[in-house]
């Protein structure tokens, strides 16, 4: 218990319910976030003040990309575990800034594995996405799948961090597990996503765009059910699959100690019911505007979770009624609306 957990990108939404929740268990914490102002960082610091309340975490402002700041971060505490979250979000940004994709999920993850490597981490868990899937249609989709065609640059530097962390399995037996996350939603979420987005236009009396004229399907994933995948497979390393083989790889195992898994809660909602569960919980109607499909976006995503159930005991299942109740009761009391 007195070994420290390293988790990245702990000031952002679901850094910060993972550092959270591991500091509710008695463990102890280095926060890493460079605090960058894609989003309004006052949600960040509200987010920084609330685990300083625990002696077990410390915090660390750093950009993970700086070559000389990250290796020193590493061999001061020589991290066992590391949660790596901390990345730039965003699949429309990155269409528009590119070399921030670049800089924040590539650079800053080869430094990361760097660091892994030469301070004897036991596991590295990191950050995918449901991006991956990319222009794939054959649905639900299997961490199983071939995920070659992505279709923005934030979805293809998070396959390039999958390529890079098994590399690192191969090459220096670094146990690495990759969760791809599916639309993750809650209590101190992101200003750029959807529940948020829809939630302040419904009570400003303000429209809100609904893309592809409204039929979207998305796993919506509440965030404590993301939690609990996360902390159960952080004492969970991963290992060589025996039955592996070259003649038919198997893109989500491999003879390296390596793991990709699906975090998503296997049960597609269509937007318009958001909305409605939306509407419903604020009292209010919203104006809706119909769109085409934006570039870089998929119609639906829906995710296999079997392997995570198999593994660890767990499948996300909180319905998105719930979920939505939580959030905008959460929402309604930081925003004094």
């Amino acid at each position: 218990m007195d070994e420290p957990i390293l988790v990245t990108g702990a000031a952002g939404f679901i850094g910060f319910h993972v550092t959270r929740k591991l500091l509710s268990q008695g463990r102890r914490v280095v926060g890493v976030d460079s605090l960058t102002p894609y989003y309004d960082p006052s949600l960040k610091e509200a987010r920084r003040a609330e685990l300083a309340k625990s002696n077990h975490f410390e915090f660390v402002k750093l950009d993970l990309a700086d070559r000389d700041a990250t290796p020193e971060l590493f061999r001061k505490h020589r991290f066992p575990y590391v949660v790596h979250l901390a990345a730039q979000a965003g699949v429309r940004h990155s269409i528009s800034h590119p070399e921030a994709y670049v800089d924040a999920n590539m650079r800053g993850f080869a430094n990361l594995l760097e660091g892994c490597r030469h301070n004897g981490c036991r596991h590295l868990v990191f950050a995918s996405s449901s991006s991956v899937y990319g222009a794939n249609t054959r649905l639900p989709f299997r961490v199983s799948d071939n995920v070659d065609h992505p279709i923005s640059m934030y979805a293809a530097s998070k396959k390039a961090n999958e390529l890079m962390a098994h590399s690192y399995a191969h090459l220096f037996r670094l146990p690495v597990t990759g969760l791809r996350f599916f639309t993750v939603y809650g209590p101190w979420g992101r200003p750029d996503m959807a529940m948020w987005i829809f939630a302040q236009s419904i009570l400003a009396g303000k429209p809100i765009t609904l893309f592809n004229h409204g039929n979207m399907l998305r796993d919506f994933t509440y965030v404590d059910d993301v939690v609990e995948a996360v902390v159960r497979l952080i004492g969970r390393p991963a290992t060589p699959d025996p039955q592996w083989s070259g003649d038919d790889p198997d893109p989500a195992t491999s003879s390296a100690p390596y793991r990709i898994y699906n975090i998503g809660n296997n049960k597609p909602v269509e937007l318009l019911h958001v909305v409605s569960e939306l509407e419903k919980c604020l009292g209010r109607t919203a104006k809706r505007v119909l769109m085409p499909m934006q570039p870089g976006d998929v119609p639906e995503t829906y995710a296999d979770v079997d392997d995570l159930m198999r593994d660890v005991g767990f499948r996300p299942s909180t319905p998105v009624e719930s979920g939505i109740r939580n959030f905008i009761d959460w929402y309604r009391s930081y925003t004094g609306t």
